[in-house]
């Protein structure tokens, strides 16, 4: 153990332990700790003496409370103390100093003591420069700077700073909340709890101690919560406006363009040409779409126009962050590969509502008639996005969509 911090002309003598008075203490008793330590004692004897002030009869512990309460449970009349002799501010920092070196405590309660000893070093006028005291050298421990201290319990100069970054920026309430449990002893979750406001703070220590859950878990948990408050939200709002937006500007947007494939549909024939009039692709690029600041669009596409889609969404002002792939049940026509998939670009811009659960890039669903898309996307779409939707170029209804297109009612 490290030796305690004590002044150099104190006095080794023995004391009455029944006259020794313990305050409040910034640690708490470790009742493990004080019966190795009492094995230890017995055999080795006290190696290292308690540290007291006087005030008249009685002593006041600064230090040694463990190596008290085991001579105490060695049935010790008495005890070898050392008398410091200081006011109260240098005390406290003995205190400080005594349990920061014993190397102990949680990551909070680092932080508490480093916290506090720089208050008081401030308050004490001194908060020196590394290499600089005062000439009084009858105090050792209190003229060393916190980052000494830090070194002497093997934490670096980062790490004083986060433990008082920790100390200082939980609210006291979420401290008591958290100190017997794992967290106190986290520093990446006590550092997430710092870094929050603290009526979040407090949200957020209920959940990990009564969900047994740690912090950025419960966080998941509370956003979880405040989206899925947003959604139902805006689910009310659009059935109250019959899905049709005020503004006209929609938040989901689907869209299959007539790719420009330059075969005429002829049903005795080539069966593969599209059964609507086609656009090209400046034509195509030139649509202006009526999306909201915040919206998600689904671009449906084959591979033969793959590579111009992306060029169509750059000019669009989306940006693509995924691909759909649709795998069909059975295949269909093909020059070198018979086709089996189709794909759809999820593209977003600005920051849309996204409720992701366990949405995947592919869905299976029965190919139908030339154009039409599966029930299964549209489920998928339902059940990820939220807000007013549109399906452009849309050949068939769908509750809670509206529809642009002049094949409305195909299917």
């Amino acid at each position: 153990m490290a030796k305690a911090a004590v002044c150099l002309r104190s006095v080794l003598m023995k004391v009455d332990i029944s006259s020794i008075r313990i305050n409040d203490r910034k640690r708490k008793l470790n009742d493990d700790k004080v019966a190795e330590l009492a094995e230890s004692i017995l055999l080795l004897g006290l190696l290292e003496p308690i540290l007291v002030t006087q005030n008249g009869d009685e002593y006041t512990l600064l230090a040694g409370l463990h190596r008290l309460e085991a001579a105490k449970l060695l049935g010790w009349k008495t005890i070898e103390a050392a008398l410091y002799q200081g006011d109260d501010l240098e005390c406290e920092l003995v205190e400080i100093d005594e349990n920061l070196m014993n190397n102990d405590l949680t990551v909070l309660e680092q932080g508490e003591h480093i916290q506090r000893r720089n208050e008081i070093l401030e308050a004490m006028g001194k908060r020196r420069e590394v290499g600089r005291y005062p000439s009084n050298d009858e105090i050792v421990s209190p003229l060393k700077t916190t980052e000494d201290i830090a070194k002497e319990v093997g934490l670096s100069k980062r790490s004083a700073q986060q433990r008082t970054q920790i100390a200082r920026d939980i609210v006291p309430a979420v401290k008591e909340l958290i100190r017997d449990t794992p967290i106190a002893d986290s520093t990446t979750q006590l550092l997430e709890l710092a870094r929050m406001k603290e009526d979040q703070q407090l949200e957020i220590a209920k959940l990990v101690i009564d969900g047994d859950t740690t912090v950025e878990d419960a966080k998941k948990q509370i956003k979880q919560a405040e989206r899925d408050k947003q959604i139902q939200e805006q689910i009310k709002e659009i059935e109250q406006n019959d899905f049709t937006p005020p503004t006209q500007k929609y938040d989901v947007v689907v869209i299959d363009p007539p790719w420009p494939y330059g075969t005429e549909y002829d049903p005795n024939g080539r069966r593969a040409a599209s059964p609507y009039p086609e656009m090209s692709l400046d034509e195509i690029k030139a649509i202006e779409l009526p999306a909201s600041d915040d919206c998600v669009l689904w671009f449906w596409t084959t591979h033969k126009f793959m590579r111009y889609s992306f060029d169509i969404l750059d000019t669009w002002g989306f940006r693509d962050v995924a691909i759909v792939t649709w795998m069909k049940d059975r295949m269909g026509l093909g020059t070198y590969l018979r086709s089996q998939s189709e794909f759809c670009i999820m593209a977003i811009k600005g920051r849309p509502t996204i409720n992701l659960t366990n949405q995947t890039t592919i869905i299976n669903g029965k190919l139908k008639e030339h154009s039409r898309k599966p029930d299964e996307f549209y489920e998928m779409v339902n059940s990820l996005c939220v807000g007013y939707k549109l399906d452009y170029f849309s050949r068939e209804k769908r509750s809670g969509w509206d529809q642009y297109g002049n094949d409305t009612n195909r299917f």
